[in-house]
């Protein structure tokens, strides 16, 4: 394919090919090459972090799928450069044929995976295990394609313009890591919160497939035969149309695929910034089901049950000032003020969206009780670990910890040791912490280390399990295992500073819950009771135990 050129001269650095002959100068055309450099790294690099962020959303704890992507995609890299040796007597065309293919692989793999979690996600069995055999499949594809790029791309350099293998190397490696600056700043800075994952893929293939197309075939077309120019020109266009008609059809695509997981009822799908918000039902007498990241987080059937349990408890003593940690769909603080004497509640909330939705959502600002407009309730957008640094000391007698499950990897420093050592510098004397813990069943030692972490805190428990009684009840990190294997209660703490657990009771002058009651909290402290686990490390920032 590559038309044959004289002997390099003695002395030159090895190369299986001549000088190549560039329709441009040859300072230009290496800063051509250089710059090909610089975008191919970035769509390489894009492409980890959308496999990454994915994989994340679709089967939780970050930390796993980020090993899983990353270490198959360095391995794959280091064999697709052993492979792509044998490709060096046809560099441009090799490297040009390498491109297409990554930008099709690697634009249509959020698409793909996507598919497979949507549609085979919860048939159990061995599909249980399909997203995660094509996460590693895309990783291995997509390494290996990249690993190809720099043998090759080593041997168009030089034939541009002979120079020390140090100096290649270095000016080579230079436009690849900037490149890969380039890429990891716009994934998450613009790509995800301006396109999303599926057609920010879609994209960043399409620039990668016309950079390394336009990098052969405008610059060392004369390397190629004929026969290869047009093979490798059909070759791009054709890419470039299976990524374009999966653009166009993107949305439909979504859609189809969010009733597959969420159900046909799916009302409101929104991505904040800080995560994707789903809102299903809510209308015609359909219960209300809030999802955030794919996760259920309110169940209409079960949400009350839910919001009872974790904030009426620690509602029996002081009460006047009241710390909501998360909760930013109101329905904490709603059962906040269904009790007398309470002044003023702080909803301190990470995700400004989901504040919104509450506030203006019909259906959602129906069911929290319209509390946002009470002026009692105050809201802040903020981290909360990092909100409670910065908060005044015994300021509450009440703070709610209403937080995502501590098996979800963001949230872990959530459930820290030093967390919990801050919530406990803001209570007021003889105040209390109500803490959710995930769910017991499954995750009984994530439970149990919640409250060893609260004692190394200086904070007494008192330990209770609520069951839910939605038989489709799928809570935490565990959705895409279907829900016969969700769990189907909530575990919680009633923590207060020193050495003596605070009293789990109902506060008799308070309006009675509607579904809990005193004989009901004394089976959901025997019942957490009997699932006890001992001896097990408090969890901190550095060591993380969950």
């Amino acid at each position: 394919m590559i038309e044959p050129h004289a002997p390099a001269p003695p002395g030159t650095p090895p190369s299986w090919g001549g000088p190549a002959r560039l329709p441009v100068r040859p300072a230009t055309g290496r800063l051509l090459v250089l710059a090909g450099v610089f975008v191919c790294a970035a769509c390489g690099l894009v492409y980890e972090l959308e496999l990454v962020a994915l994989a994340s959303y679709l089967m939780g704890d970050s930390v796993t799928q980020a090993s899983v992507v990353l270490s198959v995609m360095v391995f794959a890299m280091g064999i697709g450069s052993l492979v792509a040796k044998r490709l060096r007597r046809l560099a441009a065309a090799g490297f040009g044929a390498i491109e297409a293919a990554l930008a099709l692989v690697g634009g249509c793999s959020a698409m793909a995976l996507y598919a497979v979690f949507a549609w085979t996600g919860d048939w159990g069995g061995l599909w249980a295990d399909g997203p995660r055999c094509l996460l590693v499949a895309f990783s291995l594809a997509i390494g290996l394609l990249i690993g190809a790029e720099v043998p090759l791309l080593m041997e168009l350099i030089q034939r541009i313009r002979r120079q020390d293998a140090g100096g290649a190397v270095a000016d080579l490696f230079a436009a690849d890591y900037v490149g890969a600056l380039a890429g990891g700043l716009a994934f998450p800075f613009l790509l995800l919160p301006r396109l999303g994952q599926l057609t920010g893929a879609l994209l960043t293939g399409t620039v990668n497939v016309v950079a390394g197309g336009a990098l052969v075939l405008g610059l060392f077309r004369r390397d190629l035969t004929r026969r290869a120019r047009r093979l490798l020109l059909v070759a791009n266009l054709a890419v470039l149309a299976v990524l374009a008609s999966s653009a166009a059809l993107v949305d439909d695509f979504e859609r189809a695929a969010r009733h597959a997981v969420y159900g046909p009822d799916v009302r409101v799908a929104v991505q904040t910034g800080v995560q994707e918000v789903v809102l299903t039902g809510g209308t015609h007498g359909r219960p209300l089901d809030l999802y955030l990241d794919g996760r259920l987080r309110v169940g209409g059937r079960d949400e009350r049950r839910y919001h009872e349990a974790l904030v009426h408890p620690a509602m029996t003593g002081p009460h006047a000032r009241v710390l909501i940690l998360g909760g930013g769909d109101g329905l904490a603080a709603r059962e906040v003020l269904r009790h007398r004497g309470v002044r003023r509640v702080d909803v301190v909330e990470l995700d400004a969206g989901l504040l919104h939705l509450a506030r203006h959502d019909p259906a959602l600002s129906r069911l929290n009780g319209h509390v946002y407009d009470d002026r009692r309730v105050h809201t802040t957008t903020a981290d909360a670990f990092r909100w409670l640094r910065g908060a005044p000391p015994a300021a509450y007698d009440v703070v709610i910890a209403d937080l995502p499950d501590p098996g979800i990897t963001p949230s872990t420093k959530l459930y820290s040791l030093e967390f919990y050592g801050l919530a406990r510098r803001v209570l007021a004397p003889g105040g209390r912490l109500a803490v959710h813990a995930g769910p017991v069943s499954g995750s009984t030692r994530a439970f149990w280390t919640v409250a060893s972490t609260l004692r190394a805190a200086g904070l007494a428990t008192s330990p209770y399990r609520v069951p839910g009684q939605d038989p489709g009840l799928a809570v935490g990190p565990h959705r895409s295992a279907g829900a016969f294997h969700a769990p189907h209660d909530w575990g919680f703490f009633l923590a207060a500073p020193g050495t003596t657990p605070p009293p789990l009771r109902l506060d008799p002058g308070a309006p009675a819950p509607r579904t809990l009651t005193g004989a009901e909290l004394a089976t959901a402290v025997r019942s957490a009771a009997r699932t006890r686990v001992g001896g097990l490390p408090a969890s901190t920032l550095v060591h993380p135990r969950y």
